[in-house]
């Protein structure tokens, strides 16, 4: 009976451990390696990141679920801080947890870091980068194409059929392109007003909310310099209270590292930018570049890591309630209008962002090919697209 008894519990192991192990369709290696090739080659800014992390995540290897994206992208939007880290940070806790979250986000940031650290040094070796701004006229150019694309991808994928949604898609994209801000309280208005038309809920019933109110996180003592604890204090600021994708964060650093601290002048602070806009991976690590020419290695990682590490604490703090909750028709009702309004903005950023590059007739056309490229020839890579629009881009400003 006792050799019964354990024949038993042996089959039963065997048989519920496989599943386990199978539990997901990857392993945190395979996604870190993810992360880090996406950070290595991951052109076009925000809009094109997220876009990339549901066209290989969701779509094609399907090792995340739409309602898990949707989630991750509704958090990520409503958090202060920029939206792909924060997407690959939650993306990276849906199946490890604190674990995955924590390297999926290095993953993701490490390799732009290290490839603005290389300019960095090039800018000052070489008294700045007078060829940077005509590879931005093509990769520019040709970014507006990618995030089109994506955005079209993204936003037939996400909204269906449903007129509300639409609606609401609709009044941000407007209103972004109108006022070039992404407005958190119209974001925030949109889930209500989905959970409210879907759920019908009655004044005096008692309704379970998540409340995703932001802790502010103070930073402790640092040892170091004086200037590297104004490095660290302001891009702290940075990332913990400016809302919005990618270049939101642009005119905050602009008005204290030009305005108020005098870091850089007004061509350094445009160089800056534009390495944001050549390099693959955040918008955001322009910061390590500014770090570096302010204050060397050390001001580059002061400044990277105290602009992500709110956007981390803030991902990873209210996810596993996300993760709790989020099934909930209530809560679900509210993410898909935030992910709506998102994706809305999104939209309006693109054009904002054309507004801006389209400047002569070849850049519009640089744009217009990269997206019907695109388009027609689904895998072609991207970076192919881009080194070939830095290309055009060269022999445009330079040659012609």
């Amino acid at each position: 009976m006792q050799q019964l008894r354990n024949n038993q519990l042996t089959t039963a192991y065997s048989i519920k451990e496989p599943a386990a192990e199978g539990l997901h369709p990857y392993s945190l290696r395979q996604l870190v390696l993810y992360f880090l090739k996406l950070g290595t080659i991951g052109f076009g800014g925000p809009v094109a990141l997220v876009g990339y992390m549901h066209r290989d995540l969701v779509d094609d290897r399907k090792w995340i679920s739409e309602e898990d994206y949707k989630e991750g992208l509704a958090l990520s939007q409503l958090a202060p801080g920029p939206l792909a880290a924060q997407l690959s940070i939650y993306i990276g806790y849906v199946h490890y947890r604190i674990l995955g979250a924590t390297l999926a986000g290095l993953a993701f940031v490490l390799p732009s870091f290290f490839i603005v650290l290389a300019l960095g040094a090039a800018y000052i070796q070489f008294n700045g980068l007078p060829w940077m701004q005509a590879v931005f006229y093509g990769v520019g150019a040709a970014v507006i194409g990618i995030i089109a694309i994506g955005s079209y991808k993204l936003t037939s994928k996400s909204l269906g059929k449903d007129w509300l949604l639409w609606a609401i898609f609709l009044v941000l994209a407007v209103t972004t392109f109108i006022t070039e801000n992404e407005n958190i309280w119209l974001i925030l208005l949109a889930g209500f007003i989905v959970w409210f038309y879907r759920t019908r809920p009655k004044l005096n019933s008692q309704v379970n909310s998540v409340l995703l109110s932001p802790v502010l996180l103070g930073i402790g003592t640092f040892w170091l310099d004086g200037k590297l604890s104004q490095i660290a204090l302001f891009f702290f600021k940075a990332g913990a209270f400016v809302f919005g994708s990618g270049l939101a964060i642009v005119p905050f650093l602009y008005g204290g590292v030009v305005k108020d601290f005098g870091w850089l002048n007004e061509q350094q602070f445009l160089d800056a930018v534009a390495v944001a806009m050549i390099t693959p991976g955040p918008v955001v690590i322009t910061v390590g570049f500014i770090g570096y020419l302010v204050a060397g290695v050390p001001g580059a990682c002061v400044a990277a890591l105290a602009t992500f590490l709110p956007c981390y604490l803030f991902t990873i703090l209210p996810a596993p309630y996300f993760k709790k909750y989020g099934k909930h028709p209530a809560i679900k009702a509210f993410v898909d209008g935030v992910t709506a309004a998102a994706i809305g903005a999104i939209a309006g950023a693109v054009i904002v962002l054309a507004k801006r590059q389209f400047i002569d007739f070849p850049s519009v056309l640089i744009g217009v090919v990269t997206a019907i490229v695109l388009f027609r020839y689904k895998k072609l890579p991207e970076p192919l697209v881009i080194l070939v629009a830095a290309l055009i881009g060269l022999i445009i400003r330079l040659w012609v």
